[in-house]
């Protein structure tokens, strides 16, 4: 039976990993031994079920536990210490995003300031209504599958859009997906094999950490400062790791909203050049970008990076349209895998899209979304401030703030809390690459204009 002291200064979640962690060196847990649901050792220990979420997360990335979707979570079978060491292989049912999407989302919360969406009517609804009626009113053939790159004119208006940005593209290196997360795991099982060392900004990308644990990899992380990298640590860790790929988002990044400046954009491919790593960039933030931009794909030219954008973000997140752009070698082995996986995509939402990019209105659209989340980002920047929090960075675009309070060190507990007040808050551990406790939070500046949050938030900070 594992004791917990609360009243100990080492955090809850240590105590649990710790805890479990000897008894399972000792051998008092053997390999195959089914622990308490999360909920049941929630209960049995009295500590919240995200303390309990995130030692079981911990012990998973630790190759202490497995889990089995629909089981639990399972002691693993570990290697004598004078054993022969396996390769690594993938965790065993690593199901860490079926707890982020119960537990952390909480979408039918009220205030949802640590999501990673627009609210509905800050979306592109009425251009998507439009395109709705305009298709139903066409005799197009929506009977059988599409194209397994995706409906061909709205991969032409995306090579287009490259175009103009200085990047000639051919629409046959385009390649449409469910979204900007089947476009990431198309690439992470292309490129990445369990064991792997892969580059990963930290903090990062919460479902590109997850997937890329799913897949076995060894997370390296790349920190992010306000100014977008620490190169001479990212230089270090490449020549320590040697990672093949560098999965990046410099642009209005999650959870950070940090950007990169175009010296650090040169440097970054100067040393993917020089180390043979491919760089995939995630640019899906870049529609609520209002400044012009050079990206990693623009300065390369598509030679070793590989570009990833969305219109979840901006039309509509229920329409599932994403897109990766590449070397046409490259494009052709993912389309591939693509149809292997789950044949074509969706070619009624692609049409959806193409329909509102197209109606007239769209440039109007986002003119107007990135006025709203300005004015978004300066309020809540001086809310936060007032309460004596401190801005990792203040991009003023984008949906995220990065911020932490020194006297709200536990954000986990924090974000238990403030789900019995109807509020979701973004603990930053889902987005370390050893989800290890942070101080920090993400705030989606959309949903930070209901004064209830600030009010909570006051009484945390005063206790």
């Amino acid at each position: 039976m594992l004791t917990l002291q609360p009243q100990s200064a080492v955090p809850l979640v240590s105590q649990i990993v710790d805890g479990l962690a000897a008894q399972i060196e000792a051998g008092t847990l053997s390999a195959g031994t089914k622990l308490p649901s999360i909920r049941q050792f929630a209960q049995s220990h009295q500590v919240s079920v995200f303390t309990v979420v995130e030692a079981y997360d911990r012990m998973v990335a630790q190759g202490y536990l497995v889990s089995r979707p629909h089981s639990g979570f399972f002691v693993r079978r570990r290697a004598s210490a004078d054993a022969p060491q396996a390769a690594p292989r993938r965790p065993e049912g690593f199901d860490a995003m079926w707890y982020l999407r119960k537990i952390f989302e909480h979408r039918h919360l009220a205030i949802k300031a640590g999501c990673g969406w627009l609210p509905s009517d800050w979306l592109f609804e009425d251009g998507l209504r439009r395109a709705l009626r305009n298709l139903a009113a066409d005799d197009a053939d929506l009977g059988g599958y599409g194209d397994p790159k995706g409906y061909p004119p709205l991969r032409q208006t995306i090579a287009e859009a490259f175009a103009a940005k200085d990047v000639p593209v051919h629409a046959d290196q385009v390649l449409l997906t469910q979204g900007s997360s089947q476009a990431l795991d198309l690439v992470v099982r292309s490129l990445v094999h369990a064991g792997d060392a892969v580059l990963v900004d930290d903090p990062g990308y919460a479902n590109l950490l997850f997937s890329l644990r799913y897949q076995g990899a060894k997370l390296v992380g790349a920190i992010r400062t306000p100014q977008g990298y620490d190169l001479a640590a990212l230089e270090a860790a490449i020549v320590q790791h040697q990672p093949k790929v560098f999965f990046t988002q410099p642009r209005l990044q999650s959870p950070t909203g940090s950007v990169a400046s175009p010296a650090q954009l040169h440097r970054v491919l100067q040393l993917a050049e020089k180390h043979g790593l491919t760089i995939v960039e995630n640019d899906i933030y870049v529609n609520l970008d209002p400044v012009p931009r050079p990206t990693l794909a623009s300065l390369d030219q598509l030679n070793r990076v590989i570009t990833i954008g969305s219109y979840s973000k901006t039309i509509s997140p229920n329409i599932r349209v994403g897109y990766l752009v590449a070397h046409p070698d490259m494009v052709e082995d993912m389309a591939q895998l693509k149809m292997i996986s789950g044949l074509t995509s969706a070619e009624f939402g692609e049409r959806l899209a193409h329909g509102a990019l197209t109606e007239g209105r769209w440039r109007k659209h986002l003119k107007a979304l990135r006025e709203r989340l300005a004015e978004a980002h300066q309020h809540t920047a001086a809310q936060l401030r007032e309460l004596g929090f401190e801005l990792f960075s203040e991009p003023r675009a984008g949906m995220f703030l990065w911020a932490r309070h020194p006297n709200l060190p536990d954000p986990v507990a924090l974000s238990n809390k403030a789900a019995e007040h109807d509020i979701m808050l973004g603990p930053g551990h889902l987005f370390t690459v050893d989800l290890a406790p942070t101080a920090w939070m993400r705030f989606n500046v959309a949903f930070c204009g209901d004064d209830r949050l600030f009010e909570f938030l006051r009484g945390q900070v005063r206790g």
